[in-house]
């Protein structure tokens, strides 16, 4: 990318991904290596959320789906260490497809 792309004064904070499949998708995601923590979701009664801060900052959380959160399509792009996921992945581009067939780009390091 050109220098003039980048940004100094901004970064990405957060992502969040609304599902009606909560546990299948921190599954998912966990097989990458992220490491979640589970937190009672504030806005209704019993359901879970999870969230997990990225080595290099930004926070990934996966909540369920409310009648104001449905779910969308998204396309995340993830650099991960092969050896933390689950089955180990190679080195490179790999283009991977989470529980609600969302696009999931990850590049092994």
């Amino acid at each position: 990318m050109p220098e003039a792309m980048f940004d100094t004064h901004a970064c990405l904070d957060a992502v969040v991904i609304y599902t009606d499949r909560v546990e299948e998708c921190r599954n998912f995601y966990a097989s990458l290596g992220l490491s979640f923590g589970e937190e009672r979701y504030p806005l209704a009664d019993g359901l879970m959320r999870y969230s997990c801060r990225m080595p290099l900052g930004p926070v990934l959380e996966i909540h369920p789906t409310t009648h104001d959160h449905r779910t969308s399509d998204l396309r995340l792009s993830l650099a991960l260490a092969g050896a933390d996921t689950n089955p180990p992945l190679s080195p490179g581009e790999h283009l991977l497809t989470d529980p609600d067939g969302r696009k999931v780009d990850v590049t092994v390091l």
